[in-house]
C-alpha cells in the first residue's frame, strides 16, 4: 500500500504548480490526489488508490474545465473614460508629438493628446477622439475641419 504522505506531497506539488501557472491544468489532478489521500487513509489498496486518483482527476477535467474557464474568463469592463471615444474635442494646447505636448478638452475634461498621424494640430482645432492609450487620447482632425481646409 502506498503511504498517504506520497499523495500529500503530490497534492502539494500539483497545487503549487497550479498556483504558479494559473492555467487550470494541474488543479484537477490535485483534487484527484486530495480524494486519494482520504481513500488511502481509509485503507484503500494501492491499485484502488490509482484508480480513484485517475478517475477523479479525469472526470473533473472532462466535466468542469470548460465551465471553470468560462467563469474565470476576464471580460474587459469599459470605464467612464471610454465614452469619449468617437466624440469631438477642442485642442486647448497645440498638439506636437515630437515635443510630447498637447491638450484636448472633451466632455468637460482635459486630456493629454497626441495626433494619430504625427501631424501638428493647432490650438482651437476640433479633433475626433480615436482611442485612449494610458492617460493620453489619440486624435485626428475632425472631418468638418479637414473638409473646410480642402475647400480653401
Amino acid at each position: 500500500m502506498m503511504p498517504v504522505y506520497i499523495w500529500i506531497i503530490l497534492f502539494v506539488v500539483l497545487t503549487v504548480i497550479e498556483g504558479l501557472t494559473a492555467q487550470l491544468t494541474t488543479i484537477w489532478f490535485a483534487a484527484g490526489a486530495l480524494v486519494t489521500i482520504i481513500a488511502t487513509y481509509l485503507g484503500a489498496p494501492e491499485w484502488l488508490q490509482w484508480v480513484i486518483f485517475l478517475a477523479v482527476s479525469l472526470l473533473l477535467l472532462a466535466f468542469t474545465r470548460k465551465i471553470a474557464l468560462k467563469l474565470l474568463k476576464a471580460v474587459p469592463k469599459p470605464t467612464n473614460a471610454d465614452r469619449i471615444i468617437g466624440t469631438v474635442g477642442i485642442v486647448s494646447e497645440d498638439i506636437d508629438n515630437i515635443a510630447s505636448r498637447g491638450l484636448v478638452k472633451v466632455c468637460g475634461s482635459e486630456w493629454s493628446a497626441r495626433s494619430e498621424g504625427g501631424e501638428q494640430i493647432p490650438k482651437g482645432s476640433e479633433v475626433e477622439i480615436l482611442r485612449i492609450e494610458g492617460v493620453k487620447v489619440i486624435v485626428k482632425l475632425h472631418k468638418s475641419i479637414e473638409n473646410k481646409e480642402e475647400t480653401e
